[in-house]
């Protein structure tokens, strides 16, 4: 199966939907409720929950989810019978697949049930309706695209005793979020260098992003919070609370991290750990959503709009 470990934990949905077609006779059978094999509807119904729940058995390379919520329903229409299945979960993957198998094997049930008594009963469709959650539901769409300012923190990198594999990493994965990478410096951990520089781009070379990579940490040179929080005019905990429950997922370490984030002007400034792999794991954590604080300053904005 494919790894998706490096995904957030969001709220899944999925409808779809499945139609068979049948003869009038039959339809008015399964209204009265008079085919031999029993109530369609309820049969069917029972079916497509297991569907739902057996769907990882049935395809290898389905993720075994914890389904939240499953409805199904069949509604009697002029030319056949329509199962209707929604599902939700709070998962890193989708429920699409689950949704498609239940309304699949829905419409098998209506098939074997109603078969001895028409002929001429098909299948005629299973579709996906719908599908929200993860990062397709969280995509901004900018005039042109965001422009970030990475700052590495480290005196060995910035000594030239370390190669820095932390910035062109994050380059990299800002860039696959539409993000223009427009500064990347390394300096040492400094209080006073650290800050010069995150003003700089924010107030005077107006970047939309500012990540600092390093210094979050325990350690006697760790110091980017105590460097930043003097410029963040408004902070974003939740930005920093959702960094260490991303990371707490994957070691416990990550609950010593001073992780901070705040907006000053219309910028945003997220201090994250200081390892390549620390550091794009906080964009996994933060990404494409964060995108949103850069919408909403803009005068005029509305949410719902």
């Amino acid at each position: 199966m494919l790894d998706i470990t490096r995904k957030r934990v969001s709220l899944r949905t999925a409808r779809a939907e499945a139609l068979v077609r049948a003869e009038p006779a039959t339809l008015r059978m399964i209204r009265e409720g008079t085919i031999p094999k029993g109530s369609v509807e309820d049969v069917t119904r029972a079916a497509a929950l297991l569907g739902i729940k057996n769907t990882p058995a049935l395809l290898p390379f389905c993720h075994p989810i914890p389904i939240e919520r499953g409805t199904v329903r069949c509604e009697i229409e002029q030319r056949g019978v329509r199962v209707i299945v929604e599902v939700a979960a709070i998962a890193r993957t989708g429920v699409e697949v689950e949704a498609m198998t239940a309304a699949a094997i829905g419409a098998l049930n209506v098939y074997d049930m109603i078969k001895p008594v028409d002929g001429t009963a098909l299948i005629e469709s299973v579709r996906l309706v719908e599908k929200r959650g993860g990062k397709s539901d969280h995509r901004e769409t900018f005039a042109s695209p965001p422009r970030a300012g990475v700052l590495v923190a480290s005196d060995s990198v910035a000594a030239g005793r370390a190669e820095d594999g932390t910035g062109p990493a994050l380059r990299e994965a800002l860039a696959a979020h539409g993000v223009e990478v427009a500064a990347l410096e390394v300096v040492p951990d400094e209080i006073e260098t650290i800050r010069e520089r995150v003003r700089r781009w924010v107030d005077d070379e107006r970047l939309d992003l500012v990540f600092v990579a390093g210094g979050t940490g325990l350690g006697p040179r760790d110091v980017t919070p105590e460097a930043l929080e003097p410029l963040i005019e408004r902070p974003l905990p939740g930005v920093a609370e959702a960094l260490r429950a991303h990371g707490r997922e994957r070691t416990p370490h990550a609950n010593l991290g001073r992780n901070v984030a705040g907006a000053r002007g219309g910028a945003v400034i997220v201090a994250t750990g200081g390892s390549p792999r620390a550091a794009t794991e906080a964009l996994d954590a933060l990404m494409p959503w964060l995108l949103h604080a850069l919408e909403v300053r803009e005068e005029g904005f509305r949410h719902g709009d």
